[in-house]
């Protein structure tokens, strides 16, 4: 009997309907005695004790570490991109490091840190 790879066995599955693919998870959860009811929840390591799922973080903060050598161009980026007035502005510029940005997804905050370390400030991404 020949061994499939991964991506054969993907292809394969792909041209099953829904109800053929639901028929063959319960055939593999008999065959090999698991479940597929959350599965990373349930997992055991060796001492028995259970393994904490960790979740992917979908919520960002952009620290301004470092405003650099262009302090009115990272101003004017923070003006832009945080929605502050003037003097907010610098005043956050001036009191680094703060939070410029909280709570946005991964792609605003690449695209804040990208904006800002373009003029020459340093960034972090919590």
């Amino acid at each position: 009997m020949a061994v499939l790879s991964n991506e054969e066995i993907i292809e394969a599955i792909k041209q099953k309907t829904i109800l053929e693919i639901a028929d063959l998870a319960k055939q593999l959860q008999e065959e090999f005695g698991v479940s597929a009811i959350a599965p990373a929840s349930t997992a055991q390591t060796g001492g028995g004790t259970a393994v904490p799922v960790e979740e992917e973080q979908t919520e960002f903060d952009v620290i301004l570490d470092d405003v650099g050598a262009q302090k009115i161009q990272v101003l004017k980026v923070v003006r832009e991109v945080s929605g502050l007035g003037l003097k907010e502005a610098k005043d956050l510029v001036d009191g680094v490091p703060k939070l410029v940005k909280e709570k946005v997804s991964k792609e605003e905050a690449a695209k804040v840190k990208e904006s800002l370390e373009a003029v020459g400030a340093k960034v972090t991404i919590k």
